[in-house]
């Protein structure tokens, strides 16, 4: 090999800072990304775990509803006092529907954020309708959304 071949072959061996450079660009643009995916992944989880939770606790109150259907104290937003139905035993419907609101109020603020809103709107049966319906209605903040998330239960009985 003559000297010039060497020189040639030596100055093409390695990389030059320039296509370092752009690779480290390339592979920073590609870690941003995958860490965008991840918090959106992380939000979107919690978003998830929100309204499963609601759907759960909109279908408890449900059921302590259906299973209360005398009592005439389950519209609005509840009376927030605890009657102690469990431990007294002799609780007229509305006073175990007080209660049923007073343990659904904590459920709520034990797994939904702070600022979390909880109504039942009742339709009473018309003359031609003999059922009543019960519209079970959660609200609570998301993050990234100025709007409050809402769920919506329909129960007739």
């Amino acid at each position: 090999m003559t000297q010039r071949q060497q020189q040639r072959s030596h100055r093409t061996a390695g990389f030059t800072l320039i296509e370092v450079l752009v690779a480290l660009v390339v592979l920073t643009v590609g870690m941003l990304g995958v860490a965008v995916l991840y918090v959106e992944g992380l939000r979107l989880n919690r978003t998830s775990m929100y309204r499963t939770t609601a759907v759960a606790l909109a279908a408890d109150m449900a059921e302590r509803i259906r299973s209360n259907q005398e009592a005439a104290g389950y519209a609005g937003t509840g009376p927030g006092v605890d009657g102690d139905c469990e431990i007294v035993g002799n609780c007229t419907p509305d006073q175990l529907a007080g209660e049923d609101w007073f343990l659904w109020r904590q459920e709520i603020n034990a797994h939904l954020p702070t600022g979390s809103t909880a109504t039942i709107n009742q339709r009473l049966a018309g003359p031609g309708n003999l059922m009543n319906r019960f519209d079970i209605v959660l609200s609570w903040p998301e993050v990234g959304s100025q709007e409050p998330v809402s769920y919506t239960l329909s129960v007739q009985l």
